[in-house]
């Protein structure tokens, strides 16, 4: 999942005024955004003791505070507050996220912050702002994606609180939620945007599927399962189009050929989507992502959390399965140089399976060819 994390306290803020910085409204924001947050935050135990507070809220709350426990009992992350109080927003989402990258380049742009290093999306609380960069950086020939996104890590320098936005979800996505947010507490590398969110997604499944394994229904268990395989089929599809436009963009072909052959790769991934989701009894969780800014930058945030994800899996089996060791060898592993680092992941890697039945059809696709008229 696509999340934004605030890095910066009201003194951090006072020296940027200071010292004249002209990213000072961006700061700014973040700081209100948070402190909205803070404002409306109440501790779990006071919510359920209270009489005013649903049944269904009460439950989720309930099943929140048994997984944060698990987090710090099972899984040696973070013993602190965080997702001991709860916020209440009126809005779907906590952030916007914007994600650019050039108009025929898959490599995703980055922006640099204090204490957190380069990253490959800009978060907003302010959505006026946000749309704002949005237009900017289409009017200057970007592919843009404003994500709309349900939960960020302030990687320990703040607790976080359970949100309205993630507290509904079904308990195995719940459980993933908050163990990769708190996996970004236990281990952050600056200015490595893949690593770290590859690193927090294998927690979040490997946590997830250890909760369900000991102390999940059946029921929980089969929806995350059916919820994982889902996902793995839409990543796979996404990766396969985004191998295409790869090529594409490396080959010889003129700007003008490439624009015509980029939109009809673009045309076919929907296509491909439709085909799919025949077998999803219904589901339609992935209509609104194909729907709307299909583009490089939509495709390199998927690439951003996802692509060194069986890298750190593959880590977690030389581990033993034992988590705190784990998180000692990534963290060996992201003390290297940058290039070594990626060295070291692609090393974890197993030799490339063969694909399920199910994918058959997609990881079969013929290379593209279009010829503009």
């Amino acid at each position: 999942m696509q999340l934004f994390r605030f890095w910066v306290s009201m003194l951090t803020l006072s020296i940027l005024a200071l010292s004249g910085c002209a990213d000072l409204a961006y700061y700014r924001q973040a700081a209100a955004g948070q402190w909205e947050l803070w404002r409306v935050r109440r501790p779990v135990a006071e919510v359920l003791a209270d009489p005013a507070t649903s049944p269904e809220l009460r439950q989720r709350l309930k099943a929140a505070q048994a997984l944060r426990d698990f987090a710090s009992e099972e899984l040696a992350l973070p013993d602190n507050s965080s997702y001991r109080s709860f916020s209440g927003l009126q809005r779907p989402w906590v952030v916007k996220n914007v994600f650019a990258a050039p108009e025929l380049d898959l490599q995703p742009r980055q922006w640099c912050f204090l204490m957190v290093g380069c990253l490959s999306y800009r978060g907003y609380f302010d959505v006026a702002a946000a749309y704002q960069l949005a237009g900017e950086l289409r009017t200057a020939g970007d592919d843009v994606y404003v994500a709309d996104i349900t939960a960020y890590s302030t990687l320990g320098w703040f607790d976080d609180p359970l949100l309205s936005t993630f507290i509904s979800w079904p308990t195995g996505q719940l459980a993933e939620l908050m163990f990769h947010e708190l996996a970004h507490q236990r281990l952050y590398i600056a200015d490595d945007t893949a690593f770290n969110e590859a690193f927090a997604t294998a927690v979040g499944q490997l946590g997830a599927e250890r909760w369900l394994e000991r102390r999940g229904t059946v029921l929980e268990y089969h929806e995350y399962v059916t919820d994982h395989r889902r996902r793995a089929q839409f990543l796979q599809l996404t990766a396969d189009t985004r191998a295409q436009l790869a090529a594409l963009y490396g080959s010889p072909q003129n700007e003008a050929e490439k624009r015509v052959c980029k939109q009809y790769i673009l045309a076919k991934l929907r296509e491909r989507y439709q085909e799919l989701k025949q077998n999803w009894a219904g589901y339609a969780g992935y209509d609104r992502w194909f729907a709307q800014d299909l583009n490089n930058a939509k495709l390199a945030g998927v690439n951003t959390y996802h692509r060194q994800v069986p890298a750190f899996l593959a880590l977690f089996e030389r581990a033993g399965h034992d988590f705190a060791a784990f998180y000692r060898a990534a963290e060996a592993i992201g003390q290297l140089p940058p290039v070594e680092r990626e060295a070291r992941l692609r090393g974890l890697l197993p030799p490339h399976p063969a694909p399920e039945p199910h994918l058959t059809a997609i990881n079969t696709m013929a290379p593209i060819k279009c010829i503009p008229e």
